[in-house]
Order: C-alpha cells, then sequence, then structure tokens
C-alpha cells in the first residue's frame, strides 16, 4: 500500500465577524485557515463558500467551518453516502461559545469537537448518544488499537445505554460501568465478537517477508497465516507488513498488504544487514546484500524480538516480531505512489471527488504551473513542481523519481490524463530498458502508478454543443511535434472516408499553421459544405467561448490552442432551441422506430 497521509482539517471563516474566531481555530489545531475573498483577511481565499466545503469534504479534509450550520449541511449533503468514511464536519459559532460536530462522529469529530471547543473556551454540543451518556465512541478505539468487529458497537452501545454493564478483559481502554451486559475483550488472540461482545486488538506485532518474483500471491497469504497461527496472534495485531526495499513493487507483497488492510513498508539492504537474527543466510546475503529479509524486516519494525521464526515455503518466507507498545505509526519507507490526477477543464464542478482526494492526500504536487493554479485552496501549502510546456516528459520523470524516494506525488493534467496527456508518457518512461541513458532509476521503476478519470476536452465540448458524439467518433491531433506529418494526413483521410465526426486535439499553434487547413480540404471532398462545426476555446471557465461554423467556412486564424475543434459527420445537424443553436448526430433511432435491424429489440 502507499502512502496515505492523514489529510489536515481546513478551517473556514466566511465574514470577518467569525475571523479572529477561525484564526485561533487554526493556530490551536495548527492547520490552514482558508476566508471568503473581499471579506477576510486570509491567505488563502475561495469565492463560493458551499463550493469550497463542498471540494473541501469530497477530498477528505475535516471541515471546521465558523459559520451557521446550515451553510455547511446544504454544502455537502448531496455527498453524504456512508457514515464509516465520511470526514468531520464541525459548526462554530462567530463567538466561539458553541462547537456543533454535525457529521463525522465515526470519523473523530467528537474528539475534534471538543479540541476546539477546550482551544476557544466554548461548549462541544456532542450529541451522539454514547459520547453523552459515557463519553466514550466504541468504534473509536485509543490509536494503536483496532476494533475487530465494528458492526457490533452499536448493540454493545444500546445495552450500555440501557443500564447495562460492561466486563472488561485485558487492558481497559474505555472507562465504562461495571456489570455483564456486554464483554469488552482487548486481547492479540484471534478471538470472535458479537452483539454481546467487543474484540479490540493491540497492533504490536510487524511481519517481515520475502519471495521470489512474481510469487503467486496466495503462497505468500498461506504462509503469513500460518506463522500468525503458530504464535496465535490475530491479523487485527499486525501493525504493518515488512520487506527489503526492493520487494515493494512484488505484486504478491502489495496484495497481502491490502488483504490485511496493512501499510507496506520497506527498509535498504544495508539497514537490515545490521540487524541480529535467528537464522541468517549467506546465500540470501549474495542475493540481495543482506543475510535476512522476513526476520530482520520484521524486527527492524518493531524494534523487538521474534515471535515467530522464519517460514519458508518454495517461494517465500515470513516471520513475526512483536513491539513493546503498540504500533501507532509504523517506521520504515512506504512504497511511493504517483496519481495521474485529471482534473478536467479546471473548475472544481468537474472534478470528481476521486481527483480531489489524490491531491489532499499527495505529499507534493507536480504539472504545468497553471493546471496546478486552477486547483485554488486544495494546492495551497503543498509542496509543488511547476513545470512549463513543453517540459511534459521532465515533469513525468520528476514525479516517477520522487514517488521513488517513498513520497506520494500528484501529477496534475487538465482534461483526462489518459487523452493526450501525461499518462502514457509516465508509462512509456516505465517501460523504457533500464540500460537506456534516458532509463527512471530501479526504485521509480517501483513505484505505485494509479489513475483518475476526468472531463475531457471532446466530452466538454460535445456537452456544450448539445450531442455532436451521439454517434461514432474519432480523436485526431494536428501537432507533427511528436507524430510523422504523413501519418496525421493518413488519418485524416482514413476519418474522412469513414464519415466519423471528428474532435481535432492540438489544433493550431504559433509555428503550426497548415495542418488545420488541410484537414479542413481533405473532409470537404467527403461530406458537405454546410457541415456543422464547433469551435469550443476555454472550456469549463469564465472566459469560454462556443462558436458554429460550416465547415467550408473554417477559418485556421479564429483557432488557437485552448480551441477544441468538432467537425460534424454527413449526418450532423444543427437545431435551433430556446436556449440558442444545438449540434447533434443522430444515433439512427428513427431508423429503429421504422422497423431496422434493431426493431425486433436489439442490444443498443
Amino acid at each position: 500500500m502507499a502512502l496515505t497521509p492523514p489529510v489536515s482539517p481546513v478551517v473556514l471563516a466566511l465574514n470577518a465577524a467569525g475571523e479572529a474566531t477561525a484564526r485561533a481555530v487554526a493556530e490551536a489545531l495548527g492547520c490552514p485557515l482558508h476566508g471568503r475573498a473581499g471579506r477576510t483577511q486570509a491567505e488563502i481565499t475561495f469565492p463560493d463558500a458551499l463550493v469550497h466545503a463542498r471540494d473541501l469534504f469530497a477530498a477528505g479534509h475535516p471541515v471546521i467551518g465558523v459559520c451557521a450550520a446550515g451553510i455547511l449541511i446544504r454544502a455537502v449533503a448531496p455527498m453524504l453516502s456512508d457514515k464509516t468514511r465520511e470526514p468531520p464536519v464541525i459548526s462554530v459559532s462567530d463567538d466561539g461559545r458553541v462547537v456543533v460536530p454535525l457529521l463525522g462522529g465515526h470519523r473523530g469529530a467528537n474528539r475534534l469537537a471538543r479540541r476546539v471547543a477546550d482551544a476557544l473556551g466554548g461548549l462541544a454540543a456532542v450529541t451522539t448518544a454514547g459520547d453523552v451518556a459515557l463519553g466514550v465512541a466504541l468504534d473509536e478505539p485509543p490509536q494503536g488499537y483496532v476494533l475487530a468487529n465494528p458492526e457490533d458497537a452499536k448493540p454493545v452501545m444500546a445495552a450500555l445505554l440501557s443500564g447495562g454493564g460492561a466486563r472488561v478483559t485485558g487492558a481497559p481502554l474505555f472507562d465504562l460501568p461495571p456489570g455483564d451486559a456486554v464483554e469488552i475483550a482487548v486481547t492479540e488472540a484471534p478471538e470472535t465478537g458479537g452483539p454481546a461482545r467487543l474484540v479490540y486488538h493491540p497492533k504490536r506485532y510487524a511481519l517481515g517477508v520475502g519471495c521470489a518474483r512474481d510469487t503467486d500471491p496466495q503462497e505468500l497469504w498461506d504462509n503469513v497465516c500460518a506463522v500468525l497461527a503458530e504464535a496465535g496472534i490475530a491479523t487485527g495485531a499486525v501493525a504493518s507488513v515488512n520487506t527489503l526495499d526492493l520487494k515493494l513493487d512484488e505484486p504478491a507483497m502489495n496484495a497481502l498488504a491490502a488483504r490485511l488492510d496493512r501499510p507496506l513498508r520497506a527498509f535498504t539492504a544495508a539497514e537490515l544487514a545490521e540487524i541480529e537474527v535467528p537464522n541468517p543466510s549467506e546465500v540470501v546475503r549474495a542475493e540481495v546484500g543482506t543475510p535476512s529479509v522476513a526476520e530482520a524486516s520484521a524486527r527492524a519494525a518493531t524494534g523487538g524480538e521474534i515471535v515467530t521464526a522464519k517460514r519458508k515455503t518454495p517461494n517465500t518466507t515470513a516471520a513475526l516480531a512483536v513491539a513493546p507498545e503498540p504500533i501507532a505509526t509504523p517506521p520504515g519507507r512506504p512504497r511511493g505512489r504517483v496519481s495521474i490526477v485529471s482534473i478536467g477543464p479546471g473548475q472544481s464542478a468537474w472534478r470528481t471527488p476521486e481527483a480531489s482526494r489524490l491531491i489532499a492526500e499527495a505529499e507534493e504536487l507536480v504539472g504545468y504551473g497553471l493546471y496546478i493554479d486552477l486547483l485554488g485552496p486544495l494546492a495551497a501549502g503543498k509542496p509543488r513542481a511547476d513545470f512549463p510546456l513543453g517540459g511534459e516528459e521532465a515533469r513525468c520523470r520528476h514525479a516517477l523519481e520522487r514517488a521513488g524516494e517513498g513520497r506520494n506525488v500528484a501529477l496534475v493534467c487538465s482534461g483526462d490524463a489518459g487523452i493526450y496527456a501525461m499518462g502514457a508518457l509516465v508509462y512509456e518512461l516505465m517501460a523504457r530498458d533500464p540500460a537506456d541513458p534516458s532509463a527512471l532509476s530501479d526504485a521509480a521503476r517501483r513505484v505505485e502508478v494509479i489513475g483518475t478519470p476526468g472531463v475531457s476536452a471532446l466530452q466538454a465540448a460535445a456537452a456544450r454543443a448539445g450531442a455532436p458524439l451521439g454517434h461514432d467518433f474519432c480523436a485526431i491531433s494536428l501537432s507533427d511535434l511528436l507524430t510523422p506529418r504523413e501519418d496525421i494526413l493518413r488519418r485524416l483521410h482514413a476519418a474522412a472516408e469513414g464519415d466519423f465526426v471528428i474532435a481535432f486535439y492540438n489544433p493550431v499553434s504559433k509555428r503550426r499553421r497548415t495542418l488545420l487547413a488541410e484537414a479542413r480540404d481533405i473532409l470537404l471532398r467527403h461530406r458537405p459544405a454546410d457541415t456543422p462545426v464547433l469551435l469550443a476555446t476555454s472550456l469549463g471557465r469564465p472566459e469560454e467561448a462556443l462558436r458554429h461554423r460550416r465547415l467550408d467556412a473554417l477559418e485556421v486564424d479564429e483557432v488557437d490552442m485552448l480551441t477544441v475543434v468538432l467537425i460534424g459527420s454527413s449526418n450532423t445537424r444543427i437545431v435551433r432551441t430556446g436556449d440558442g443553436l444545438r449540434m447533434f448526430t443522430p444515433r439512427g433511432y428513427a431508423r429503429k422506430m421504422a422497423g431496422g435491424d434493431l426493431a425486433a429489440g436489439e442490444a443498443t
């Protein structure tokens, strides 16, 4: 699993009346202050409170708004779905006297509200039944502990609120009234809970694992299960999975960490070689530079002793070590991650919640400076590496190499990163022969790479235009900087003959002025002169402009690098609606209704 740093709370000040309170909260929590533009003196500003609060919530930030509760409720209401995953949302009165946790009781909202109230000398208006009556939230164990059966927290709490008491076995985690109505068990053993029994595990153990290249994940899982069974330790008591840094990209390692829902951490051969272990191997030393991987990495992660010595299978090794106390923050280096984040045209309303979350989780941002700027307050305070247009390979390489050092990096791209953007280049770099002088470092090739979809320029243009992509279409880049001119012309002829609707990307630049005119002339040989054309510029931004043209009237000087050109097929039409002209390409439903081959009910 890649590094996912905790997402910081953000304090919102909506007006001058609450700004002093908001600053006091931000200083007490050590978190950013965002203020309404024109109404506060905050350094990080936003124009629309509802949109900004919604964006922060979607990105996973706990939101503390010094404002009326209704504002925050209206902002996040459309996004509510899973109370176990939603971040805290807290409303604070302008004078700081009342702090109300609105959402996120299962994610620390009540505890955070009390911290805010303590800092302000106000009252935390906690309404969660368990917190009010007993002062505890059973599904929020202390740091370093995990609840094995969270689904049973509700009936256990209900029994306690009905006047029952709790029998505690193991270390006391909560101050509860004594009795026999329910049991609170704190144990390292794999015990079973239920509606009257909650089982908590202290995360004191660390797994050390090794495996051969491309080992079957099931073989490693079975070995680990055998190690834990031999020690009598529950999977919930495991704090981390640990290995040699050369193994960070092993599918079996990452599958194991994901299955356990624990972080994967790594150590260098030099670090592991310094650790004494019961079963060193000179064969292993000769191969990877350290006499032990499994036992040494387990000890490195705990600072404690081996509980279960190295257990071997044909392709894996696994060992278990124990720490003196529960492990809140596992040591070692995480597997770095590059998130190829597609932000669409830039406005937050067209950005997916997943993109916002990946940006919030990232330790660093990399990209063309304008694209990072479009993130607004979401990027505030994060280290960033800005690259100019034309520096595409440099920015992808930088993102991968930084991730190779164990960082969580967001490569910020406009539109959809998989369409004429950075997605393909990232994988091209990873695919280069290691012997190539331009190849990435070994560490950079081991990072995790994930992508998120975005609203592409052709989608945005089509939505604004009407439905021009209602039937078969294609996209062609007219830039001959990366594609030979002959290839572009061949594709133009094929698309023209195939009667596709065409989206032209990179239609012109200051230097490239001829291919768009050539494309127009090629298309005019195959479709009518009055074929509809849409010129869509700066989509999704305040300066957005849409212009309709006939194909024979398309002029190069009307187009720039911020323009997407949509050329209709011979079937594309223009219809005048109450909202203006709309461009659409019929799918063929009229034929279906008239008795075509879809009339019998074939799938569309």
